[in-house]
């Protein structure tokens, strides 16, 4: 089993001018990235601004060839999990972090999960909620804990770090999960690698043999006829 450093993206879900989440974002990065068995990069949704989401076909079928959609793509693709950092806006997740996941499908799936919710006084519990069902269905696997980082504004201390005990406890036993999940799910995705470059090296295997066969038969085929009109 691999022992290399996992690199996991902490996606800051609010574009909004004057948000809160950003001091969240950071903060969880920085305690994610002082483990040793993870490299973690802040990836602000600012940076990504994608066209909302009107495909004409599912992720699932095929990406837009929007060059933005492509950017996005290939740095979800790069990561080897993620930590969802969320605000609750009327007891839900912010439209541009569901536009980012819904734009996207096979780069998320079979990775690790872990999400931060802020808020006022529920500190974005309900939008936690709501995205444990949504990250499900895009083939991630959650950690059971979750965090939530109420009255955000006045969470941190001098230091960058939560005033509260518990919230820094959730938070380094999310971690814990997201680490336990890491080399299993990277195992599962070398192995669904190996398993597709097999198939795709047996299925051209075959379309060669039978473009060989089928310039046997047209070769034979002229002297074939001669022979038959001989008869």
């Amino acid at each position: 089993m691999s022992t290399r450093t996992s690199r996991i993206q902490v996606i800051l879900g609010s574009t909004r001018q004057n948000r809160a989440g950003e001091q969240v974002a950071r903060w969880i990065t920085d305690l994610a990235d002082a483990r040793p068995d993870i490299d973690a990069e802040l990836v602000d949704l600012r940076d990504f601004p994608l066209p909302f989401f009107d495909s004409p076909f599912p992720p699932k079928r095929a990406l837009p060839d929007d060059p933005q959609v492509q950017t996005w793509a290939a740095k979800v693709a790069d990561a080897d999990g993620f930590i969802l950092v969320t605000p609750e806006y009327n007891y839900g997740y912010s439209a541009v972090l569901k536009n980012a996941l819904d734009t996207l499908y096979y780069e998320w799936n079979d990775k690790p999960v872990g999400i931060v919710g802020y808020g006022a006084i529920g500190g974005g519990l309900r939008a936690v909620m709501q995205l444990r069902q949504v990250v499900v269905e895009l083939g991630l696997v959650q950690a059971n804990a979750g965090v939530i980082v109420p009255f955000a504004g006045r969470a941190f201390g001098e230091d960058g770090t939560p005033s509260d005990e518990v919230t820094l406890r959730t938070a380094n036993a999310m971690l814990n999960e997201v680490a336990d999940w890491l080399p299993l799910l990277q195992a599962k995705r070398d192995a669904q690698a190996e398993a597709k470059l097999a198939s795709d090296a047996k299925a051209e295997a075959k379309r060669a043999a039978d473009a060989q066969a089928e310039d046997k038969r047209a070769a034979e085929e002229p002297e074939t006829k001669k022979l038959a009109a001989t008869a």
